[in-house]
């Protein structure tokens, strides 16, 4: 299967082929995909070549979770392609593939002061701001959200302009033929794609386009068990022979390597070096000096990478980073810290200090920095000559990336192109452009030199050091019963102490604001992304969400499953503890607490067969935890995804064993069935790391771990079995990459407590000395 592996903005597109434009774009924007020879180009997204190849164009980042095949898959089935001829190419950036659900939803990090303009998907000023600020992010689970729709559209368009072309030479109505497997289908006549190209591309399909009466669909099948999926993954050969290209792998003619040497973090800065030492290396070509870094550029990567060492780059440190430090600041903010309420459901409430005005029961949960340990360091290969900065690298926000790395240079930001690159793994690590920063002043100092291509590529320590944990949190959760109610909640209040880190993140992405400035600028801010998750999903009266700013000092990033890894957990471990203490059977307790969500009860009644639960018994190493995950904006009343985990541990000599995690999902439907167990298999295992391991923690501005053996992070062997049941379901269809995540670490606490008897209540649970 052909895949282009090249970025659209090169024109790697060969040979003749159609291009089918989605519908409703805006004329404002210029084709992203230009004609080459003997093609005819009528917009972004869909051609389809003379020797049959139907080319998608992808706007999202390929990290992994199979956007690359889940839109080509999209656009074969309302065309009636053939899979075995489907490619891809990486999209480039345009307003013409604005990601509008996703605007909506960040509105409150680009339009702090009145986010209420634009906080829904199907509104003026969310669609206005996607596509003048050519905003296509890969975040949060919004590819179907933003692009399905369009995809089928452009597909229906072409389908009949390709029904209209065999229905002229036919003299038959175009309305009579149909398009399946590659061919335009009437009575006993059949042309194929490739032979009409050419005639319909000087057609005009209706307008709005003829959509199938049925939205790309898969049924799973009853239970774990699940069949050959239709839809292969495109990438899949590629990587599994080894060939398929990540950012790391570009090479250049003439390229040079850079390696950087950051400062502890705390607001470092270089204050000398020694670059005599660096003399006797062999093939040192160029020393490059930054505020907060230093860079040596050699003719390999190990050259440049001992150069640095020799050199001894010294930093001065404002404030370095103390795990102490942040623990104690985090503990004052939970205690004594002023909140804002950001989630209510009933009447507001807060508890009074007098008898019988408090809760009965007050639980606290702590949870440390989060690393995204990504297979693939930050890697970009940047190129600058006459006045132009040329940029390879993998970006979740490839707009912003380019805006940075103009201003960076000072130079107008239609003088820089990114080439999208696949990204070897994420978890919304590649949300962050420093890297590109520093490789546009490297590449500057090259280019002007000697005008190579240069490669910069963190080493793991780097990576470490420099990156952008998940922020710690701790947080008070207290309930109050209804009297005589057996553990029925009346009221619950979720009181959270953490920084507040999508303000922070918001700062940089779309101010390009320095770490340092960003975490400043968003001290004291509410935050209602960075608790997100805390509404429990229960029947229950009076909840309340409170956000206490907290201020840790040290720069956070967005990690997989974002604040619902952390909320999450305290929230499930406290809804055990409540039937623990008043002897009710964790399943039960769940179910009757919610009628308001069938969905979420069916699941967990699902996933009690597929693991055979035992009701939690002492000693019998099961735990369980659920959740649910909705944004109205996005995935509207109906919308949202649904899981229920049962996790099997049990303690053994040096540590924990997970043996086996069952979930049930209600993800509405099902696109692809196979990329979705992929994705939820993913998250729970990624979730495990995340409960038993994955955290960073600092002394003296320098991170612990190092290496990635240094975090704890599970081997293949250390995989459990895993077992997920899909409900087919009519809901809307919500990404499942997150879900897993969410609720993992619930899941095996609770089971721990079932093997154990001891209740954790730190994430990572191995923190508390287990």
């Amino acid at each position: 299967m052909a895949i282009s592996r090249r970025g659209v903005l090169v024109g790697a597109a060969v040979g003749g082929g159609l291009v089918a434009a989605w519908a409703l774009r805006p004329r404002t924007f210029a084709d992203p995909l230009a004609p080459g020879r003997n093609e005819h180009a009528f917009g972004a997204w869909l051609k389809i070549a003379r020797d049959g190849v139907v080319t998608v164009a992808v706007p999202q980042l390929e990290m992994g979770q199979g956007v690359t095949t889940l839109l080509p898959q999209v656009v074969a089935q309302e065309l009636g392609a053939d899979w075995r001829q489907v490619a891809v190419e990486p999209a480039p950036v345009s307003g013409a593939y604005a990601n509008v659900p996703l605007a909506a939803r960040w509105a409150p990090l680009w339009m702090p002061f009145l986010p209420g303009l634009a906080d829904r998907a199907d509104g003026l000023f969310a669609r206005r701001f996607a596509e003048s600020t050519r905003f296509t992010a890969t975040a949060d689970g919004t590819t179907l959200a933003a692009f399905e729709m369009p995809c089928r559209e452009a597909a229906a368009s072409a389908r009949a302009a390709l029904c209209m072309a065999a229905a002229a030479r036919w003299g038959v109505a175009w309305e009579e033929c149909e398009a399946a497997a590659g061919f335009v289908i009437h009575d006993d006549k059949r042309a194929s794609f490739a032979a009409l190209a050419d005639e319909a591309a000087a057609m005009a399909p209706p307008d709005p386009p003829p959509l199938r009466a049925q939205p790309p669909a898969e049924a799973p099948i009853p239970g774990e068990a699940d069949a050959a999926t239709s839809h292969p993954r495109l990438d899949l050969p590629a990587k599994v022979d080894g060939t398929f290209l990540f950012a790391a792998d570009v090479r250049l003619p003439g390229m040079v390597y850079a390696a950087i040497k950051h400062g502890p973090a705390g607001g470092a800065e270089l204050t000398g070096f020694d670059p005599r030492a660096a003399r006797a290396i062999d093939g040192l070509v160029q020393v490059v000096e930054g505020k907060r870094w230093l860079a040596a550029v050699a003719t390999n990567w190990w050259a440049a990478d001992r150069a640095l060492a020799a050199m001894k780059p010294r930093f001065r440190v404002a404030a370095p980073l103390e795990s102490a430090r942040i623990g104690e600041r985090l503990d004052d903010a939970v205690r004594r810290g002023a909140g804002t309420m950001v989630a209510v459901r009933g009447e507001a409430f807060d508890w009074g200090a007098g008898p019988g005005e408090g809760p009965d029961l007050a639980l606290r949960y702590d949870v440390a920095p989060g690393g995204h340990a990504t297979p693939e360091t930050a890697s970009v290969t940047a190129r600058f000559a006459d006045g132009r900065l040329e940029l390879w690298m993998a970006s979740q926000a490839p707009e912003r990336a380019r805006q940075a790395a103009a201003e960076a240079l000072d130079i107008a930001a239609s003088r820089v192109i990114l080439y999208p690159m696949a990204a070897g793994g994420s978890f919304d690590r590649r949300l962050e452009h420093d890297h590109a920063i520093e490789a546009a002043l490297i590449a500057r100092e090259v280019g002007q030199a000697r005008g190579q291509p240069v490669q910069l590529v963190w080493s793991r320590w780097e990576e470490q050091l420099a990156g952008r944990p998940r922020a710690p949190v701790a947080a008070i959760v207290s309930a109050r019963m209804v009297p005589g109610g057996e553990g029925r909640l009346a009221a619950l209040k979720a009181r959270v102490a953490v920084q507040p880190a999508a303000r922070e993140f918001g700062r940089r992405l779309f101010d390009n604001r320095t770490a340092a400035a960003a975490l400043a600028n968003s001290a004291g801010e509410a935050d209602a992304l960075a608790v997100e998750g805390a509404m429990p999903p229960y029947d229950i009266a009076q909840i309340a969400v409170e956000h206490v700013p907290a201020d840790t000092g040290m720069p956070a990033g967005r990690l997989r499953g974002n604040a619902h890894g952390y909320t999450a957990f305290f929230v499930e471990s406290f809804i055990d503890e409540v039937a623990q203490r008043h002897g009710r059977e964790p399943l039960s307790f769940r179910m009757e607490m919610l009628g308001d969500d069938p969905r979420l009860a069916e699941c967990l009644q699902r996933v009690a067969r597929l693991a055979e639960w035992d009701g939690g018994q002492a000693q019998s190493g099961k735990g369980l935890a659920c959740h649910a995950m909705h944004d109205p904006a996005r995935d509207g009343a109906a919308g949202g995804g649904r899981i229920a985990c049962i996790a099997t541990a049990r303690q053994e000599e040096g540590g924990v064993r997970v043996s086996r995690l069952a979930a049930c999902v209600d993800i509405g439907r099902i696109v692809n069935l196979d990329l979705a167990r992929q994705q939820v298999e993913g998250g729970l295992v990624f979730g495990m790391a995340q409960a038993l391991g994955a955290a960073i923690s600092y002394a003296r501005g320098l991170p612990d771990q190092r290496r990635l053996a240094d975090m704890n992070l599970p081997a293949l062997a250390d995989v459990p079995e895993i077992a997920v049941d899909f409900v087919d379901s009519a809901a809307p269809p919500f990404d499942p990459g997150e879900l897993g995540v969410a609720v993992a670490a619930p899941a095996i606490a609770n089971a721990l407590h079932s093997a154990t008897g001891l209740r954790l209540r730190r994430l990572p649970l191995l923190s508390e000395g287990l």
